[in-house]
């Protein structure tokens, strides 16, 4: 596979960005890294694999993002909200690769399987293991963590995405998905 440096990373960001995923061709890639379309070809480099790359670092991301939830002190609830939180930065980071993807496809996000397009447990399983905390301490009304992992990473990222592109609202604005999603988690107690 080609070494994609930083700079033609970012070139094929910066089309993707302007022209989307069908319109960031490899002429356009390679305008903005001011190159060749040639240069390009020889090198072996496509815009799938530019976008690919882009994703690997935006996975990377994530995880970083969320490992300060993981391993705070606090009640799972709490610690749920910042990790939610951190899904809204991450997708802030990444949003022109998000959009990109979504245009190509969303498989990045899922595994296969069998009969259900499973979200790819990277997502979803540190979302998971602060359900898990927070059912166990209280703070969390018991639920299908698994599944509800599941649906807490497509119901923020995706709708914060939509909302700061479709809608075109300030990422402030945007993040109110994080406190609607927590509520309807909330233990007893909350």
């Amino acid at each position: 596979m080609p070494r994609l440096d930083d700079e033609l990373l970012d070139a094929g960001r910066r089309a993707f960005a302007r022209f989307g995923y069908h319109g960031a061709t490899a002429e356009r890639i390679a305008e903005e890294a001011g190159v060749s379309r040639v240069t390009l070809h020889r090198r072996g480099v496509s815009k799938e694999l530019i976008l690919g790359e882009l994703s690997e670092r935006a996975v990377e991301a994530y995880r970083a993002a969320l490992w300060p939830a993981l391993t705070a002190s606090g009640n799972g609830r709490d610690r749920l909200e910042r990790a939610l939180e951190a899904v809204c930065g991450v997708a802030e980071e990444h949003l022109d690769m998000l959009l990109a993807l979504r245009a190509q496809s969303d498989l990045v996000f899922h595994e296969d399987a069998d009969e259900e397009v499973a979200t790819r447990s990277v997502f979803t399983e540190p979302l998971e293991r602060l359900l898990l905390d927070g059912i166990s301490d209280g703070s969390l009304r018991p639920v299908d963590a698994q599944e509800t992992a599941t649906m807490l990473f497509n119901l923020v990222g995706w709708t914060y995405v939509h909302l700061r592109t479709g809608h075109r609202w300030s990422a402030e604005r945007a993040r109110a998905v994080v406190p609607l999603a927590i509520g309807g988690l909330a233990g007893d107690h909350e």
